[in-house]
């Protein structure tokens, strides 16, 4: 989740070498072998954990699970992955990411979306963030300091969408030191929701966000599974709102705790993949056989 996974990343020198890693892993690791073997390549529909479709555009090339947690393991993010559905990779070049995953949480109220305040949020993002680095400490990756909004958050009620970025850095990096960013978007189901998180560097975003709002609109829930096919007598609701997913209010709303797990997990480790060093790692990777994708 770098492009998501890696707004993953500030540049930094240990950045470069874990994308030296990443780069000696494509050429030594089965999981990459794997991946590329699974790929499929736009366009394409994608059928996500029974739930939605991917109408996966030209050009971008998805790899699927348990391809896709191998993969995130092997590029430094540990863990089960149970929720990822696949990652998404730019073909022929590029320098993002993007996970796709499903959560099923029941449904999610979106009435709070009305009230909110992005100062407030910031605010207990920041809290959240500061809290759980004794957590990122412990997991090798040093602390990680929030800068602020890229984009604040943003939904639009017609299509169930959320938007919302986050500029990243290393605790007590300089002010010009590289910043990662994760591009966050969700869109929102009868029983869940999609979070498709695009990584990328924040001085690329600009240019990238096309993509990654291309992304989010080819995303579309099944007959029977949209947010409009609520049924309020027999249907589970989420004990959380929309502001949760912006994971601010969620710090408060669900446990400290619980909120540097999720954190962590979603996070940690990616936010200080090297993206652009991984991006091209990735990109050319693919690019050595486009045969055998």
């Amino acid at each position: 989740m770098n492009k998501i996974l890696c707004g993953l990343l500030a540049a930094s020198l240990a950045c470069a070498a874990l994308a030296v890693r990443a780069a000696d892993a494509s050429a030594e690791n089965p999981a990459w072998t794997e991946a590329k073997a699974a790929a499929q390549v736009g366009p394409a529909d994608v059928a996500i954990a029974g739930q939605a479709k991917l109408h996966l555009p030209q050009g971008r090339i998805f790899i699927p699970q348990p391809q896709a947690g191998k993969l995130l393991t092997a590029m430094g993010n540990p863990g089960q992955h149970s929720e990822l559905a696949g990652l998404i990779f730019p073909q022929g070049g590029g320098e993002w990411f993007a996970t796709l995953r499903y959560i099923p949480s029941g449904y999610v109220k979106d009435g709070d979306a009305k009230d909110w305040k992005a100062d407030e949020l910031l605010t207990s993002y920041k809290e959240g963030t500061e809290a759980s680095n004794a957590e990122r400490v412990k997991m090798g990756v040093p602390a990680l300091e929030i800068v602020g909004w890229a984009e604040p958050p943003a939904y639009e009620a017609g299509s169930h969408r959320l938007v919302w970025a986050m500029s990243s850095k290393e605790k007590g990096a300089p002010d010009d030191a590289g910043r990662g960013v994760n591009y966050n978007t969700y869109a929102l189901g009868r029983e869940g929701y999609l979070s498709l998180n695009f990584v990328t560097d924040l001085k690329d975003l600009p240019a990238q966000k096309p993509d990654a709002q291309a992304l989010l609109g080819a995303l579309e829930f099944d007959a029977g599974k949209r947010y409009e096919d609520f049924n309020a007598s027999t249907d589970h609701v989420a004990e959380y709102g929309l502001a949760a997913l912006v994971l601010g209010v969620g710090a408060k709303k669900l446990g400290l705790l619980a909120v540097i797990a999720a954190f962590a997990a979603k996070f940690a480790k990616v936010i200080f993949l090297a993206v652009v060093g991984l991006g091209a790692v990735v990109t050319k990777f693919f690019k050595r056989d486009k045969s055998a994708a």
